[in-house]
């Protein structure tokens, strides 16, 4: 009876298991998953020490908005033509040269920083620079899936993906608290420059024979206008990209609010900063592997995911205690990540396959280019108002937002993308 009664409850155990993580089950993707494991802490760390580096030569929010927009702006201005690059050249090649430059990147500020001689101009050039390479890499990276995997996977590899992205923004600010307030911000962007050599390795040991590679017709003219005129024609990817807009711009400047609330709120210093960026990131982590078993989504769900991000930045706006923020800030992490996963996986299975880069650069164009908008705004306000305030305007834009996104989907479908999406074609 015991025997009957563990078996029953292993054995949906490892069907759980296997739906969250089948995606490994490619020999590339397991190996880009490694790498990205170990790069990726290196990344979060560098960028809370660039904070930290930026708010201890300024004491500004303002300047830390500056330095945000300055390394985001660049897929503002560019970012449908980088997804159009990306279509007509080996993304591979192109994947391994932009980790390859941001290592480069992050060896230059680890020197200057060290050295003593590091300005907030340097700081600034370095951050446009990172976010030129960003127009290439990051439509490039999310290409890069589709090869690895199977059509049928794709939403799997962005979940498992998101899973690396916000377990490294877990364990990274956390290492990198401790180590600025240690041995200084300087040591954080060694490490992260050391922990590119990880997914260069990966990268490099792939058996590029058995990536799915899209063939390329020719060159196009207004690949990007067209893009842009049929996602303004759907509905559903409408709604999905509205919503993503709101939040991006209001809802997560994380970086801007946090080390604020970390030094003027609850004087914590560097490590509080760490600890904060840490929760967001234990939150999105399991926001991550809740919507890794999910095979599909709803335009509905998406919205339910934007109504809670919403409510719990309006719950962190009000935390008493440091305590209470890093709880609240877990609860943030889960529902941002959440949405973020959603309205991907709606943008995708609502749209033909053949529009999926175009579609997917939008999305990255208002989901990291609006950051030049939205983080100086925060910053300000933040200043004038105080940290928490930036919260309020986080989860009150976002139910605004949805609001006025409910009204449009109950004009056209009370059950937004079909439940199961459109069929996958077969893998070639």
């Amino acid at each position: 009876m015991a025997s009957d009664r563990v078996s029953r409850f292993t054995g949906p155990a490892r069907r759980l298991h296997g739906q969250a993580f089948r995606s490994l089950q490619d020999p590339n993707f397991r190996k880009y998953f490694l790498g990205q494991a170990v790069s990726v802490i290196g990344t979060w760390m560098q960028r809370v020490a660039q904070d930290w580096l930026v708010l201890s030569i300024t004491g500004s929010g303002v300047a830390l908005g500056i330095c945000a927009a300055l390394q985001f702006g660049p897929m503002l201005v560019l970012g449908l033509w980088g997804g159009a690059i990306v279509d007509r050249v080996d993304r591979h090649k192109l994947i391994v040269i932009t980790q390859a430059i941001q290592a480069a990147l992050a060896v230059v500020l680890a020197t200057v920083t060290l050295l003593g001689v590091v300005e907030l101009w340097m700081v600034y050039g370095l951050a446009l620079a990172l976010g030129l390479v960003t127009v290439l890499d990051n439509p490039g990276r999310q290409a890069l899936l589709g090869e690895m995997v199977k059509p049928a996977d794709y939403v799997n590899a962005q979940a498992l993906n998101s899973v690396v992205h916000n377990g490294g923004r877990l364990v990274g600010p956390a290492i990198a608290g401790l180590l600025i307030a240690t041995a200084g911000t300087g040591v954080a962007f060694v490490v992260n420059a050391i922990s590119f050599i990880g997914v260069l390795v990966a990268l490099l040991r792939m058996d590029r024979s058995a990536l799915r590679s899209v063939p390329y017709s020719g060159p196009k003219r207004g690949l990007a206008r067209e893009g842009l005129r049929y996602v303004l024609a759907q509905p559903d990817l409408r709604a999905a990209l509205v919503l993503v807009t709101v939040v991006a711009v209001f809802g997560q400047n994380f970086r801007v609010v946090l080390p604020l609330m970390a030094d003027s709120t609850f004087h914590g210093g560097a490590a509080a900063y760490g600890y904060l960026m840490g929760a967001v990131g234990l939150g999105a982590v399991l926001g991550a592997l809740f919507s890794a078993v999910r095979s599909t989504a709803t335009s509905w769900a998406m919205w339910l995911a934007c109504v809670a991000f919403g409510v719990v930045s309006l719950i962190a706006a009000i935390s008493p205690t440091l305590m209470v923020a890093y709880l609240a800030m877990v609860l943030v992490g889960f529902a941002n990540i959440v949405f973020s996963t959603l309205s991907r996986t709606v943008l995708l299975l609502g749209s033909d396959r053949s529009m999926h880069g175009r579609v997917m650069a939008l999305h990255g164009l208002l989901f990291l280019g609006s950051t030049p908008i939205g983080a100086p705004l925060l910053g300000w306000v933040c200043e004038v108002a105080g940290a928490p305030v930036g919260f309020l305007v986080a989860g009150g834009t976002a139910l605004l937002g949805a609001l006025v996104v409910a009204r449009q989907l109950l004009r056209t479908t009370p059950e937004g993308v079909p439940e199961g999406g459109p069929e996958v074609p077969p893998d070639p």
